[in-house]
């Protein structure tokens, strides 16, 4: 990524369970700098930690086989943000408040991002 801002997406596929299906769940993407610190981008109300949180609810589909899981497709855009080149961050994505993954990458330096 970087260095410059810019715009990307957070994609994905769900794979929710039978007994989770028909449930009311909640999905929160939490993006942190390397010391485990909000990543704070301007808003118009100030600087707020970058956080996407949504809701969703997977039903079963007529004729399904007991035990079946079903896949969910999710895709959030995000407008460009203003990274700190040569810097770790870490994407964590939280279902229902547990942990389900983490993404570490990091920002290329400016030095670099020339030579490509």
């Amino acid at each position: 990524m970087g260095p410059q801002p810019q715009s990307f997406a957070i994609a994905g596929l769900l794979e929710v369970d039978w007994e989770e299906t028909n449930s009311h769940h909640s999905i929160d993407i939490v993006f942190e700098d390397e010391d485990g610190g909000p990543l704070n981008v301007p808003t118009p109300a100030g600087e707020q930690a970058l956080r996407l949180t949504a809701s969703f609810e997977v039903g079963r589909p007529p004729g399904a086989v007991r035990g079946s899981s079903f896949n969910m497709p999710l895709a959030f855009p995000i407008l460009p943000v203003p990274w700190k080149t040569g810097r770790r961050y870490i994407v964590r994505i939280n279902i229902d408040g547990a942990e389900k993954d983490r993404l570490g990458f990091t920002v290329r330096s400016n030095k670099s991002a020339s030579q490509s």
